[in-house]
């Protein structure tokens, strides 16, 4: 399993992240989970918008550009919604509700995933 880390706090902010690369993995997403621990992430490439249609609960999304360096934070958002593109992303994490502030995300931040 891979971590997500902050390279601009020094620390692990995610210890469980999922990757979605496929077209299949990436089309699912989180559908058809119920919830996403505080420690669980989902990390879709090449993804700048995403949306929420039929899902269970709210998720924080964080877009990053090919660098992994943090574009947006979009938070606490809620099933049956959209996110327009966002330019500049290549991908997205997607986390549970409130971790985006918890962890003290900030746009600007430079992330990094190890394994």
């Amino acid at each position: 399993m891979m971590k997500l880390e902050s390279k601009t706090k020094n620390l692990t902010l995610i210890e469980h992240l999922e990757v979605a690369e496929s077209f299949l993995a990436r089309g699912k997403g989180l559908l058809g989970r119920s919830s996403l621990g505080a420690d669980q992430a989902l990390w879709i490439h090449d993804c700048n918008s995403i949306h929420t249609f039929f899902m269970k609960f709210a998720i924080d999304c964080v877009f990053v550009d090919k660098s992994l360096k943090v574009k947006a934070i979009y938070e606490n958002v809620q099933p049956w919604r959209l996110v327009l593109p966002i330019w500049g992303a290549r991908s997205v994490v997607e986390m549970a509700a409130g971790s985006a502030r918890r962890l003290n995300m900030n746009v600007g931040d430079q992330l990094n995933v190890v394994t």
